[in-house]
């Protein structure tokens, strides 16, 4: 098991990290791969435009939220497993994060752009759209941006995917897309994670859940059932202009 803190990774890692094209709308895309500690280290980048940063981690990690003690995680299963325990910057439950299955995007809005809101809930209501458009195009509809307060279940507040955010997108009850942010007075990074297959199991043993917890999170969430590289293209050809 390797434990670290996601703010172990110096935001030089983003400038270093050539810009692969301008999109529509401004957005500047770039595409960075590394233990997911490292990426979610990366710092919110000041004095730039909008960016939108594709994400590839390259080791299988829980990555628990600010607030969550490694303690929660099984030692020894992380250890047989080979997964890394990261914590992030941003609050919410434990993320799973497994290469080839996860699709991880973050979304730089500049403090001042047309897309910015000074209300933290706000500010993830136009992504969500974005995601609804991304997936319809992609075959998976209907689905719905969530625009309530924070509606946590039994596990909620355990792990990403049993709770509900601003922003945050389902289809049938089922969590698809999940979204996190981290802010400075310069810009926001809105992070936004999915699955294209939800396999919950590493995680229920992770976290010791008991059957009745097992039965729980299977049912929370839902993957994409579609290639990350799709889902991605329809995600960017939505960003808004």
């Amino acid at each position: 098991m390797t434990v670290g803190p996601g703010a172990s990774a110096v935001a030089s890692g983003v400038a270093e990290t050539p810009v692969e094209a301008v999109l529509p709308g401004g957005w500047r895309l770039r595409r960075l791969g590394g233990p997911a500690g490292w990426l979610h280290g990366l710092g919110v980048p000041e004095g730039t435009g909008r960016e939108v940063w594709a994400l590839e981690a390259t080791r299988l990690a829980v990555v628990l939220g600010s607030t969550q003690a490694t303690s929660l995680i099984d030692a020894d299963v992380a250890a047989e497993l080979g997964v890394d325990v990261v914590s992030r910057r941003s609050g919410g439950g434990a993320v799973l994060v497994v290469p080839g299955n996860t699709l991880w995007v973050d979304v730089i809005v500049p403090a001042g752009d047309p897309l910015w809101d000074d209300d933290v809930a706000r500010a993830t209501h136009w992504l969500g759209d974005t995601w609804t458009a991304a997936l319809a195009d992609v075959g998976i509809a209907p689905t719905e941006a969530h625009r309530g307060a924070l509606a946590c279940g039994r596990l909620g507040r355990l792990v990403c995917f049993a709770s509900l955010g601003a922003g945050e997108v389902t289809q049938d009850g089922r969590k698809l897309v999940g979204v996190s942010q981290r802010r400075t007075r310069a810009a926001a990074r809105l992070q936004c994670g999915l699955y294209r297959v939800w396999d919950p199991a590493p995680l229920v043993r992770l976290l010791g859940l008991d059957a009745e917890g097992a039965a729980d999170l299977a049912t929370a969430a839902m993957g994409t059932d579609r290639p990350n590289g799709e889902v991605l293209d329809a995600f960017l050809a939505r960003l808004p202009h």
